[in-house]
């Protein structure tokens, strides 16, 4: 009978050593990172796995660094750069066992000169549940029929810039950033290190028989203010955790809560959500009404927004009024512009209290210091 693995201190070992090679952010990152190299090992008792994207602004940020790591960790790690869809799915569905993909540049699979990828996104998507599949035709001809292939498999990302809100709300994020000179690292040399880190990854294999009863069907506590989908992300790395034991529980949940707040502090949500809460939060502050013709001159002056420069040109009377019109007010009529008394004329406009609904129910907690009211545009008692 083989020996139990001390789970906690095995975690320890995968953290150092990725922590010999890669330069994270922040502690949180390097928890979560390790927690989800040891539930690669565990996916099929999980209803759903979490993406972990590696994301930079610039190059030179040890991504790749870091999927090279995580490489020589996970259960048969599939190298992916450009890789179709039709290829995922069917390394996938394969029956050989479930690879661990390894999607590196995936900016240019998403990024703004990517073109369409509806294809590959709808199988990143579709994986993220253990009951995911994707359906595609076999055969010639009129002898066609349609198949499902499952879908369902762990996928690590790396790349510039950001991803489809729909994979980026599945993922755990870690923002990288390029070396400080202070920040020394070891180089990785794949034929030393690789040996070491297979190691590890055969220790992972062996714990994960060993802990998964524990981990089959477990419904792990989170941490307050995590629920929906960040919960959903978040509960297989914290059941990782808590079958681990030692200090895993308490490091996983602190993580979870960093890792979450900073993901919610850097996504402004869609453009309806952005523009939304930015009504409420500079440009109606203090106002129970504004014509229109003001709002568009506040929201097109905001510096750090993007209504100056909508696909090249800045936001107008017509997009606001499509934008608006999807969200409801609290009688459940669609947001729509109302007429405004002003100066003796009448502007079209928005009321406050038919945008009220809308914030709360779409936009984030609004600013503990709220911004005081525009000069000028306090209303008369």
């Amino acid at each position: 009978m083989t020996d139990p693995i001390d789970g906690a201190a095995l975690l320890d070992k995968v953290e150092a050593f990725h922590r010999r090679f890669n330069v994270f952010p922040t502690d949180a990152a390097f928890v979560a990172v390790a927690l989800w190299d040891a539930h690669a090992h565990l996916l099929d008792c999980f209803d759903s796995t979490p993406r972990i994207a590696f994301l930079s602004p610039e190059p030179g940020s040890g991504k790749t660094r870091a999927l090279e790591i995580v490489e020589t960790l996970v259960p048969q790690p599939m190298t992916a750069v450009n890789a179709s869809a039709a290829a995922l799915f069917r390394s996938v569905s394969s029956g050989n066992g479930k690879p661990t993909i390894l999607f590196d540049e995936i900016d240019t699979v998403f990024g703004p000169k990517a073109g369409d990828n509806e294809e590959l996104r709808g199988f990143l998507n579709a994986g993220h549940r253990r009951t995911g599949v994707t359906y595609r035709c076999i055969g010639d001809g009129g002898q066609q029929t349609v198949q499902a292939f499952p879908s369902y498999c762990a996928v690590a990302v790396a790349g510039l810039g950001s991803l489809p809100d729909t994979i980026l709300s599945r993922s755990v994020i870690i923002r990288m950033r390029r070396r400080a000179r202070n920040e020394k690292v070891e180089p990785f040399r794949a034929r030393i290190h690789e040996a070491e880190g297979h190691k590890l990854r055969d220790r992972l294999a062996q714990w994960a028989e060993q802990a998964r009863g524990s981990v089959m069907g477990a419904w792990p506590d989170m941490p307050d203010g995590v629920s929906d989908r960040p919960a959903d992300v978040w509960e297989p790395l914290l059941a990782v955790a808590d079958a681990a034991g030692g200090h895993w529980p308490e490091r996983a949940r602190a993580a979870c809560v960093s890792l979450v707040t900073a993901s919610k502090a850097n996504d402004k949500g869609s453009l309806g959500v952005r523009l939304l809460t930015d009504l409420r939060d500079q440009v109606m502050v203090g106002i129970d009404r504004l014509p229109t013709v003001a709002i568009l001159d506040r929201l097109n002056a905001l510096d750090d927004a993007p209504w100056a420069d909508l696909n090249g040109k800045p936001l107008d009377n017509r997009r606001l009024s499509r934008m608006l019109a999807e969200y409801m007010t609290a009688d459940n009529e669609p947001i729509t512009s109302r007429n405004i008394k002003a100066a003796g004329s009448v502007l079209k406009g928005y009321y406050a209290a038919d945008l009220r609904d809308a914030w709360a129910r779409y936009c984030p907690p609004p600013p503990e210091s709220p911004l005081p009211p525009l000069p000028g545009t306090e209303n008369a008692a």
